[in-house]
């Protein structure tokens, strides 16, 4: 479509660059002239392309239209106008020209708060939603017809700059691009805008934006943050006095829009007892800061000059005075001024340590010889905290499909907040001050509570997903443990490198890298193994210096919520670590859309990975690392250890049930041996015993959930139907709960639809291969669009040598299967995806590199 772009700024810089990445033929750019010699973005970005700009000053002169101005506009043969930021008025013969017609970006919730300064009335009036409007223009005065609105929350202590920065600017480009993909589609809806809500303010001037203090305090807030920066709420004190800053008793400045944020933000009043206490840790301060010649409650320990031995001075002075008192080096970081010192000391004292409590709402069940005391709420910024709306959902028992409990459904609103923990967490927080080292020992810390508290998360893992206990306790939590030591030990490992470049001369040059931290992360892991995904991925995270918001699968989200309570009872900073329960249609897909957030990290389906990997491109082209679907080959060779292939050949299928991202999918056993493969594996299928996964001896519990059960069936229908020979299984049990029959196919042809696709359960593909046809049966096994994993079965080490060189997987197992460490990277190739768990590989993923050259 050929497109007239009328506006200005970076905002309509940004729509115009989109629109043209979408295929759209912008044919010309009206934009303001030059200021200061300075061009605006939108006509500099323009002209850089080529395409033709017009810088006007005015559209009218004397209430007419100016006709060189519609010359120029006539020329270009726009189909549609788009004003994505325009503060000019434009006349309706410009208007009305195009046969689309124009449309226009609003940033409020239309037909509330037409006219200018509409950011800071939403603010002002205290609205608790807000938003943008794309319209279709007409001669009023933003009262055209709706084509689209989004809304989000406005939170306590917006402003306009965050507003604007978090929803507005972000989300309006994309809104803008999808209103011209509607209209070129011919879905563009004109929905003529309700009167009923419908209000005008006028521009917000600096003279009418003083305060009038004979209102509520919530009033004051919001008249302060609305009016912002631009143009500043004032009063009058001794003459007028803007308001930007305040200064609270302890001399700690805030922003003005902060002041009514909570209670919090004032200091304690001490006690004659606690002034005497604050004395005696003055003299401790002046002995360690001996150039600091007064002491005063905003003296910064650090910029003081004070250095690391001296904050383990300060802890261990401090703590000579108060015996038993719990003090840490952390907590010098927490509070780096004498005044704010002081104030987490005297809470300490008091008990009332605010800042390192948290109230959690328990669900308590007796099982397996314990007390399982298990969160169900939301975690976000160190806090449980129910949904938006209080909205939750039941999670089901797979052993017997009863209720374990309800748990909180994340909303939209809750991802924008937990990233915004996260990014403060990030950005401000003592996770980003601590050096590398300490921030191991947390990580080592919180491995071991994991196994303190191993029977717990290991039943909980039974109850929740149906995990074998035994298995449990050994993998899903066992491993999970041996992954946070292994990455807490790489903490102060991460360096970068001195490049020998060429010099400048007479000049000298020094290059080298740094490794860094991306930022904000988003983890989505799947339902197989609750814990140990979650594990895999954000202890490489939490180890780069990274934070991290965390959905779990719908289904399984006790685990994670465990973990949540965990990382507090660590010492792990509020905020570093937030967790989602939700549909990964809504959180997932808000994760990967949401502008803070950095990296994507996803284990899960191809057709979803494809969709998180479009969404990270189109977002902010975010980093993304994916392990997807498998259809992982073991290929049995006639001279192989047979004892051993078939013990193997059963855990490669039925571990964890089947649900195993390296599951085997296919066997292919050589013509020799296969009758006598298939002889023994059913003979130990029917040794295995189904029941209970907290029974100790069951070596087959049930399956995740419901919709996957019935999956499972299906499959089984349709391997039937398509000849293979069922030789074992194929039903669900006859029993309360998921539980599904141990499976087994035979007679298995590459065309057929279980040859090609993964079951994701405990079902046994076997496909015969002639024998000595090595390569034959390597292009068998090949034959997919899945790289996971792979395994081969043979005593023959040049065989093993070539196969494993030629099959086309991550990871290739020989005479084992389902050998994982926590040292060995795991990762897949083709459309099992890219990106690697575990192993030094693993800290890539959540890592940049940052080059520096120095000249002299």
């Amino acid at each position: 479509m050929k497109i007239a772009v009328i506006g200005q700024s970076l905002f309509g810089q940004e729509v115009y660059c989109h629109l043209r990445k979408e295929g759209h033929e912008v044919v010309g750019v009206f934009t303001v002239p030059d200021k200061d010699g300075k061009a605006d973005p939108l006509g500099l970005q323009a002209e850089k392309d080529g395409v033709p700009v017009f810088k006007l000053s005015r559209w009218r002169a004397k209430g007419q239209t100016l006709p060189d101005v519609v010359a120029k506009y006539q020329a270009l043969g726009a189909e549609l106008n788009v004003l994505p930021f325009c503060s000019q008025f434009i006349p309706m013969e410009i208007i009305n020209a195009p046969r689309h017609g124009s449309i226009i970006y609003h940033p409020s919730l239309l037909p509330r708060h037409r006219g200018a300064s509409a950011i800071n009335w939403t603010l002002i009036h205290g609205d608790k939603k807000g938003g943008f409007t794309i319209f279709w223009a007409d001669d009023g005065l933003d009262t055209g017809d709706l084509l689209l609105q989004k809304e989000c929350e406005i939170l306590p202590d917006d402003t306009v700059s965050t507003l604007y920065n978090r929803f507005l600017f972000p989300e309006g480009i994309k809104g803008m691009v999808q209103a011209v993909r509607l209209i070129t589609e011919g879905k563009a809806p004109r929905l003529p805008q309700p009167e009923e809500g419908a209000t005008y303010e006028g521009i917000q001037k600096k003279e009418t934006a003083k305060i009038n203090w004979e209102q509520p305090a919530e009033a004051i807030h919001n008249w302060i943050r609305g009016n912002d920066k631009v143009p500043g709420a004032w009063t009058e004190a001794c003459g007028q006095l803007l308001v930007k800053n305040i200064q609270l008793e302890d001399g700690k400045m805030i922003p003005a829009s902060h002041f009514f944020k909570g209670a919090d933000s004032s200091a304690l009043e001490l006690t004659e007892e606690e002034l005497v206490i604050a004395e005696a840790v003055r003299s401790a301060w002046k002995r360690i800061l001996p150039n600091v010649l007064e002491v005063e409650d905003s003296t910064d320990f650090f910029k003081s000059g004070a250095a690391s031995v001296d904050v383990v001075r300060l802890v261990e002075e401090v703590k000579e005075l108060y015996d038993g008192l719990e003090l840490e080096n952390e907590d010098i970081y927490m509070a780096t001024t004498f005044g704010d010192f002081i104030q987490l000391l005297v809470r300490k004292l008091r008990g009332d340590d605010k800042d390192n409590k948290c109230i959690i709402d328990y669900v308590e069940k007796a099982v397996n010889k314990l007390t399982l005391r298990m969160p169900h709420q939301l975690f976000i910024g160190g806090m449980f905290v129910d949904a938006e709306g209080a909205k939750t959902y039941e999670t089901i028992n797979p052993t017997d499909g009863s209720v374990i409990c309800q748990v909180s459904l994340a909303q939209v609103s809750d991802v924008d907040k937990a990233v915004a923990a996260a990014k403060d967490a990030f950005e401000n927080g003592l996770w980003g001050k601590i050096n590398a080292r300490d921030r191991g020992q947390l990580l080592y810390r919180l491995a071991d509570l994991m196994e303190q508290h191993q029977e717990e998360l290991a039943t909980i893992e039974a109850l929740d997903a149906g995990a074998v206990y035994t298995l449990a306790l050994k993998t899903h939590v066992g491993m999970s443990i041996q992954t946070f030591r292994y990455f807490a030990g790489w903490c102060d490992k991460i360096q970068g490198s001195t490049i020998p470049i060429n010099h400048a001369r007479p000049n000298r040059n020094l290059t080298l890298t740094r490794k860094e931290p991306i930022g904000v992360c988003g983890i989505v892991i799947p339902w197989n193994y609750p814990l140990m995904m979650l594990s895999w991925k954000t202890a490489a995270c939490l180890a780069a210096g990274n934070t991290v918001v965390i959905k779990p699968a719908q289904v399984t989200p006790l685990t994670a919520l465990k973990f949540a309570e965990l990382t507090l009872k660590a010492g792990i900073p509020k905020g570093v670590v937030n967790i989602l329960p939700g549909s990964g249609s809504l959180i997932g897909q808000r994760l990967s859309d949401h502008p803070d957030v950095r990296k994507i990290g996803f284990t899960g389906s191809t057709e979803v990975g494809k969709h998180i990997m479009k969404s990270c491109a189109l977002s902010n082209v975010k980093k993304v690392s994916l392990e997807l679907g498998g259809k992982s080959p073991l290929i049995i060779f006639a001279d192989c250890d047979l004892s051993k292939a078939v013990q193997m050949g059963m855990s490669s299928v039925f571990f964890n049930k089947g649900e195993n991202c390296i599951a085997a999918g296919r066997l292919f056993v050589e013509d020799s041996i296969h009758d006598q493969f298939v002889q023994k594996v059913v003979e130990e299928v029917r040794k295995m015993k189904i029941g209970n996964p907290l029974d100790r001896d069951t070596n087959h519990g049930p399956q995740n959930h419901q919709a996957h059960l019935q999956k499972l069936v299906e499959y089984c229908q349709r391997g039937v139907e398509e000849g293979a020979t069922l030789v074992c299984g194929g039903r669900q049990v006859s029993r309360p709960g998921f539980f599904f029959e141990p499976t087994i196919f035979t007679d298995v042809e590459d065309h057929m639809f279980i040859a090609k696709e993964e079951s994701f359960g405990p079902i046994m593909i076997i496909s015969r291969f002639a024998d000595g046809d090595v390569d034959t049966v390597l292009s068998r096994a090949n034959a997919t669009e899945f790289g996971l994993a792979s395994g081969i079965f043979t005593r023959d080490i040049n065989k093993a040598l070539y196969v494993s060189d030629k099959l086309e997987a991550g990871t290739v197992f020989v005479n084992t299967y389902n050998k994982t460490d926590v040292a060995a990277p795991f990762g897949g190739f083709k459309q099992s995806g890219f990106g690697k768990d575990l192993g030094e590989a693993a800290l890539n993923e959540y890592l940049r590199v940052k080059t520096v050259t120095f000249e002299y």
